[in-house]
């Protein structure tokens, strides 16, 4: 199993709207390295679930549900999407000022390529977060 994390602005699409929602096709990426990120994407695998905006903060942890495929808002086939699905929401939400406070972070993708909208996470990293939000 990989993990992951995925930002989104709530303003654009929220963690509540997501589980409303059941679940999303994760697309419109248009960064290569973003999109490589979600090439590597397999069904099971974990992601953190980010807003980014005005209050930064890991909000929930989703899974993938589909693997890459053609993304639907394009017809360039360079570009790809996957499905996530909800998990579990944080019972603590874990702001960027605690994540960049945590020397055991201090590689984490999301503090060193902050526009990245889909990055991986290593174990460590996933199971230190969630150790913080609890």
């Amino acid at each position: 199993m990989n993990y992951w994390l995925v930002k989104q602005e709530p303003e654009t699409y929220s963690w509540d709207e997501f589980v409303k929602e059941k679940g999303t096709t994760w697309d419109g990426v248009r960064n290569y390295q973003a999109r490589n990120n979600l090439r590597e994407m397999k069904v099971g695998d974990r992601a953190l679930f980010y807003h980014s905006g005005k209050v930064p903060e890991v909000v929930g942890i989703a899974k993938v549900a589909k693997a890459a495929f053609q993304d639907p808002t394009t017809e360039d086939e360079r570009w790809v999407a996957v499905e996530l699905v909800p998990d579990k929401a944080l019972k603590k939400h874990v702001p960027l000022a605690d994540l960049r406070a945590n020397a055991a972070l201090k590689e984490l993708g999301l503090l060193r390529q902050s526009q990245l909208s889909v990055s991986p996470v290593t174990k460590a990293q996933f199971d230190e977060i969630i150790k913080m939000s609890k």
